[in-house]
């Protein structure tokens, strides 16, 4: 498992071992599913598609109901059919939910009820994240100080579990990890911060010159879509709804994406037994996973 934040080098890392390994890579970055999302999710390049078979990378459309349940049924069956043909499977991405669920599977909740998620949107519609917050608090407190509360769609999950089940997030989450046919060697990819910053801001001004602005503009009339409640495309929104202007837009997307940068980090740390590198250490990785393996 290779991950880090956004923008510190894990598409060419990830490319650069799974070559030297001869095995394929999966993706567990949850929003690089979505094919439509060609520029502001920072998928891999059709050249880099074709170095190593990858899975995962633009398989669903974002008008497609997706989450980390339907990920493990999908992904678990096929690495273990990779299992048999290869030594070694690369899974990468920054989405911490995913990755553990790869890892240690997710509980079971209760089926989400049509009328429990349309209440729950329209309160984030109305009130936003702060609204959510609050709901959250008064109905599940435990949760509520484990829960990434700058995330809206993990409170939104929990708030729709109580709604439909009427019994609290926390008590239905059973902490326990699955087993799995496989060995898993984690490595983290960090960079000094000022340097993980500098590539974040080279990569925005870089996606804006691709056609960020005018994919966005794109979407515009399907920004309630899960998929592209994301950083990149809710500034380019709030934009296009007269919230700010443009160059301001743009300077939150940098800004935003660093902050996204420490949460990933701050997820990473429960890591106990990764293995942290600046992806530049490319031989000391890979003798890190065959000693590991």
């Amino acid at each position: 498992m290779i991950t880090g934040a956004t923008a510190v080098g894990k598409t060419d890392l990830s490319l650069d071992v799974a070559l030297e390994l001869g095995c394929h890579i999966v993706s567990a970055d949850s929003r690089q599913f979505y094919r439509e999302l060609k520029i502001g999710t920072a998928p891999p390049s059709q050249t880099e598609l074709e170095k190593v078979p990858h899975y995962f990378v633009g398989h669903i459309s974002v008008f497609e109901h997706y989450n980390a349940a339907l990920f493990e049924q999908q992904a678990i069956p096929l690495i273990g059919k990779l299992f048999d043909k290869h030594d070694y499977v690369v899974v990468t991405g920054g989405s911490g939910l995913y990755l553990d669920t790869l890892c240690h599977g997710i509980d079971e909740l209760p089926g989400i009820s049509p009328l429990a998620r349309r209440q729950v949107h329209e309160v984030y519609l109305r009130e936003g994240v702060p609204g959510l917050r609050r709901w959250l608090k008064t109905i599940d407190p435990v949760y509520y100080r484990q829960a990434d509360t700058a995330n809206p769609m993990r409170m939104k999950r929990a708030i729709e579990v109580f709604l439909s089940a009427g019994i609290p997030f926390s008590r239905l989450r059973k902490s326990r990890h699955k087993t799995r046919p496989f060995r898993i060697c984690r490595i983290v990819l960090d960079r000094p911060r000022q340097e993980l910053f500098a590539r974040i801001n080279a990569r925005t001004d870089r996606m804006i010159h691709d056609g960020l602005i005018e994919e966005g503009v794109c979407w515009f009339r399907f920004r309630e879509l899960n998929a592209l409640n994301t950083v990149g495309y809710k500034e380019i929104f709030a934009w296009l709804s007269n919230q700010w202007p443009l160059d301001v837009a743009v300077e939150k997307i940098r800004t935003n994406s660093r902050r996204y940068a420490k949460r990933q980090l701050t997820w990473f740390r429960r890591y106990a037994d990764a293995a942290w590198f600046h992806p530049q250490e490319r031989d000391a990785i890979l003798e890190f996973i065959r000693r590991g393996t």
